[in-house]
């Protein structure tokens, strides 16, 4: 079978992977990392190996206690999610996105103004939503 055959194959039973699809995998793997990243930061908050001096737990005020404590657990799991390209993966990074961008964002004077935070936020949602778009217009066009 020749090469053009083979595609033509892939291409009939619809296994033939598009350039936005892997610009997705690519960009939910990088989600990934930076959601560990971030995991491991509210992690090192919680276990008190971070310089500041109400960043042990058990020094922090209740907000930062439970927003830390969510954070700490849900961002690795959805770092797991994006990596595996699980469908609930981007799900659990939209509850990360939104417990972080209401903290920055709605709560200023409790949790600081860290508006770069929210503004990535933005940002990885849009580039997402603009991907599936592209892959979604590109499934429906005819062969």
């Amino acid at each position: 079978m020749t090469m053009a055959e083979e595609d033509r194959a892939l291409t009939s039973r619809g296994l033939r992977t598009t350039t936005a699809e892997m610009t997705l995998v690519w960009f939910l793997r990088v989600v990934a990392v930076y959601c560990l990243f971030f995991g491991i930061l509210y992690w090192i908050r919680l276990i008190g190996l971070y310089p500041g001096p109400l960043w042990r737990f058990d020094l922090m005020p209740v907000d930062w206690q439970v927003a830390a404590a969510t954070l700490a657990v849900l961002f690795p799991f959805a770092a797991v999610g994006l990596w595996i390209l699980a469908s609930w993966g981007p799900v659990i990074w939209f509850f990360c996105a939104v417990i972080e961008s209401t903290m920055y964002a709605g709560f200023p004077a409790l949790f600081g103004q860290r508006y770069p935070i929210v503004a990535a936020h933005l940002l990885v949602a849009l580039i997402y939503i603009v991907l599936r778009a592209v892959i979604y217009f590109q499934s429906r066009k005819p062969a």
